[in-house]
């Protein structure tokens, strides 16, 4: 049994309930076989309601991004408007990079509906379920030194805190250097990488991974307290098309502003949204744990940190302890 099988079965009853009983008649398949067909279509983004003596019937389907619906949105110059919409991917850092390598312009962008090997920082898994969150990586060619590309991290995380906030009513904060909270918990990952060449930097594919409209159930159990999408914090489904322009458009002008004015305008906003500063935390730095305040960053984008004897120290790669929106 396939799962459009099942799928055009659940149609045709248009939101009624096929028992069990019928189903397995129909398609000439057992009881388990229907259930582990049920399971996957739940794992594409489809809603599906199971009750005993009733049997099964379709609540939901899922959003699908298009590139039909999503140009005539975009108020960008340049990003976005090399455009890729994909269905099931590993990875879309993967998929960029391959285009990268062939050439493709600044700006270009790569969406998925599923990644079955997102990544996060430290090569963490994303949990990335179909249909219900943003998953994106975009190029950028920035004529910038290959050491300053910590700062397009910080930048990145500025553009989709703005953007979000523009289309969800939700208070954002960053933790340093770039996961977004709410309340505490993750709502989004950032991942550049980075290609170079004779310490010239070749190109940048910035990922960001939103969960946008997860459910507690996407969750596996362990991820429930450290993490949450934009519905689940704001009671309310996004139009995912409507925060991809916001946040195309939010970069494209940062980026521009960057280019422009370099580092010193970026920095200010980071540190305005950001729920690192001023308070005590514990860095886990690759030399070993570091205990102090941060204060602000420095002119390359380092976390420069308060000690307990006074002095100061530069912190350019570490895990930081936990953080909360609105520090002292």
């Amino acid at each position: 049994m396939s799962n459009d099988s099942l799928l055009s079965l659940l149609e045709a009853e248009a939101g009624e309930y096929v028992s069990g009983e019928e189903i397995s008649r129909k398609l000439n398949v057992s009881r388990t076989a229907i259930w582990k067909q049920v399971r996957k279509l739940e794992a594409k983004g489809y809603h599906i309601e199971a009750v005993p003596r009733l049997g099964y019937r379709l609540t939901g389907k899922p959003s699908r991004l298009s590139i039909q619906e999503l140009l005539p949105k975009l108020k960008t110059n340049l990003f976005g408007r090399q455009l890729h919409v994909l269905d099931v991917v590993p990875s879309t850092q993967d998929e960029l990079r391959r285009l990268a390598e062939q050439g493709a312009p600044e700006g270009t962008l790569v969406i998925a509906e599923q990644q079955t090997n997102g990544r996060g920082r430290m090569g963490r898994h994303w949990v990335s379920p179909a249909g219900k969150g943003v998953w994106m990586s975009l190029l950028l060619r920035p004529p910038v030194p290959l050491q300053l590309t910590p700062q397009l991290t910080l930048l990145a995380a500025v553009a989709l805190s703005r953007a979000i906030s523009r289309e969800v009513p939700v208070e954002i904060g960053i933790k340093w250097p770039n996961d977004l909270l709410v309340g505490g918990k993750k709502i989004s990952g950032i991942l550049l990488e980075s290609a170079a060449e004779d310490e010239r930097l070749r190109y940048v594919v910035v990922g960001l991974g939103i969960s946008v409209n997860l459910e507690e159930e996407d969750y596996p159990p362990e991820l429930l307290e450290k993490a949450i999408s934009l519905k689940m914090s704001s009671g309310n489904a996004v139009n995912r098309s409507e925060l991809i322009a916001t946040i195309l458009e939010e970069f494209e002008r940062l980026y521009g502003l960057y280019l422009e004015q370099g580092f010193a305008p970026i920095r200010s906003l980071w540190e305005a949204h950001s729920v690192t500063l001023n308070n005590e935390t514990l860095l886990y730095t690759p030399q070993g744990s570091v205990k102090g305040i941060p204060r602000e960053l420095d002119e390359t984008g380092g976390l420069k940190v308060e000690l307990p004897d006074g002095t100061y120290r530069t912190i350019y790669s570490a895990e930081i302890g936990e953080a909360k929106v609105g520090g002292s």
